[in-house]
């Protein structure tokens, strides 16, 4: 009876314990009302630092295919706000993957579970810390996931990167994804931003 009573204390013990993560992660989700400003849009949800508390999060929040045309999620390390203008951000950039309407389904929400996955699981290597965050764009024309890094200035790093996003992703080797500077995207003119990189 005593043995019994210690091992169930010891499973007890062992199934509360929560497996951290490396770095503390926040997802923020954006609706467009036009009422207010970008910034006063962009909603900061849940910061989480365990696999298990990811986990939790993912099974209460809409797939990325539920959300209305306009809105975004972003998946970012703590402390760095989805947007160009934040200091981690600003002399950064992103590899950009554009996913056709009929990718919407299934397609779309296994892309963006992989990449949040890959984020949280510290799967960019030597190379993470140059990892910001992501942001997926439900948009009318097609959706939009891209992957920002810290620095564009360390190509070796940049280009390392968008090769791990498609082995990530599955991305054949016939699709190419492309990496865009955020002071570049700030000023474009019409819906052209310049491409730096591509994979």
């Amino acid at each position: 009876m005593v043995a019994e009573n210690t091992v169930r204390r010891e499973y007890l013990n062992t199934s509360s314990i929560k497996h951290p993560l490396l770095n503390t992660w926040t997802l923020w989700y954006f609706e467009n009302d036009r009422n207010k400003t970008w910034e006063e849009n962009q909603r900061e949800i849940l910061s989480f630092d365990t696999v298990e508390d990811f986990w939790s999060l993912y099974h209460h929040i809409r797939t990325a295919s539920e959300l209305r045309q306009g809105c975004d999620y972003s998946l970012f390390k703590k402390g760095i706000r989805p947007m160009w203008e934040d200091e981690a951000n600003k002399n950064g950039g992103r590899w950009l993957v554009n996913l056709d309407k009929k990718q919407r389904g299934q397609e779309l929400d296994r892309i963006w579970l992989e990449l949040l996955l890959g984020l949280i699981g510290e799967a960019f290597d030597e190379h993470g810390e140059e990892v910001c965050g992501a942001v997926i764009n439900i948009r009318a024309k097609g959706d939009k996931i891209g992957l920002w890094t810290a620095d564009a200035s360390k190509a070796i790093n940049v280009v390392a990167i968008g090769r791990k996003l498609k082995e990530l992703l599955n991305i054949g080797r016939n699709i190419n994804i492309t990496y865009q500077l955020h002071k570049d995207t700030m000023v474009k003119s019409g819906s052209v931003t310049k491409n730096v990189y591509t994979v």
